[in-house]
């Protein structure tokens, strides 16, 4: 019986070992500024082309503050915000949207273009936000709706802070 419980035993570390992903390259060479000055370019075309009055922050994300709110919270990680939004590609494709339905998030939890950008706006503020890749997802993509590097630009409606 306590041979059958140690092969049990080795078997599962040897299942934990298994799964273990090997010889997966590691890019330690990935720099992001030259995709970020790409960013930077395709937004600037696209706000001059869509004659968007937007502002490009000290981060490097541009913002046009369309109703600022009202309130006055210091934000945190752990501030709960609840936002009505809706998300896009530079090509005008959805890729997310809450729909009509405002959805709640830790600002800690949601990428950081929108921890950076809701701060620019209060409780009952709306913001449209177009991030670089590099403060969105970067070279992850979250889906197949979403490529790699993507630009993303939210609509945002702060419903709700606490």
């Amino acid at each position: 019986m306590m041979k059958f419980k140690y092969i049990i035993l080795f078997l599962c570390i040897a299942g934990c070992f298994a799964a273990c992903k090997k010889n997966v390259p590691i890019d330690d060479s990935y720099d992001p500024l030259p995709q970020f000055k790409t960013d930077t370019t395709a937004i600037r075309a696209f706000i001059k082309t869509n004659n968007i009055p937007a502002t490009k922050d000290s981060y490097g994300i541009f913002y046009q503050v369309i109703e600022p709110g009202s309130g006055s919270v210091v934000y945190s990680a752990s501030t709960k915000i609840t936002a009505d939004y809706e998300g896009r590609l530079l090509n005008g494709t959805v890729f997310d949207s809450s729909k009509g339905t405002p959805i709640s998030f830790l600002l800690g939890n949601v990428i950081v273009g929108w921890q950076v950008g809701i701060q620019k706006i209060q409780k009952g503020g709306k913001i449209r936000l177009i991030i670089p890749s590099y403060y969105a997802y970067g070279t992850q993509s979250p889906s197949t709706a979403v490529p790699a590097n993507s630009v993303l630009d939210f609509t945002i409606t702060l419903t709700d802070v606490q």
